[in-house]
């Protein structure tokens, strides 16, 4: 079966507690618009002339296989910062890139993911033109989780 390449991009994040890690997760995945699909894991290439969109696709249902880019961070030790980030490098006149990490605060997780999208763009001889950076940071009372992704959808 081969799928018809996705269009569009819709960054998104979210924050959360849960009672056990796979609650925080799931109540992450809610805050980010995208707890109620069911995400399939990509790898990170962004298909040529696809539209960022800045809100969530309208006809995303419940239930939906939902093809996505996604790092967590999830801890149990109250105080703990998590943090997760995505970076997106957008070209002109070709694919893309999306790096993931994930971390202790905000400001690290997202300058490792401009570096990554850099590099990735240098090994590969390509021309950066945008990097956007998307990220989520928590700081956990008793379980707690930090999500990015990136949803790649059509129109």
């Amino acid at each position: 079966m081969r799928w018809e390449t996705p269009n569009c991009i819709w960054p998104t994040s979210g924050d959360a507690e849960g009672l056990t890690e796979l609650n925080a997760f799931d109540n992450a995945l809610l805050q980010a618009g995208i707890g109620n699909l069911n995400l399939i894991k990509l790898s990170s290439i962004v298909p040529a002339d696809v539209t960022l969109l800045d809100a969530r696709p309208v006809d995303l249902v419940p239930g939906d296989l939902t093809p996505t880019v996604y790092t967590v961070k999830m801890s149990d030790c109250p105080g703990d910062v998590v943090a997760a980030a995505v970076g997106i490098g957008l070209r002109r006149d070709g694919h893309g890139m999306i790096f993931e990490n994930t971390g202790g605060s905000r400001e690290a997780v997202e300058d490792t993911v401009r570096r990554m999208v850099r590099e990735g763009f240098a090994q590969r001889g390509l021309e950066l033109d945008e990097l956007l950076v998307f990220s989520s940071e928590h700081k956990v009372e008793r379980i707690g989780c930090a999500l990015a992704a990136v949803v790649l959808w059509w129109r």
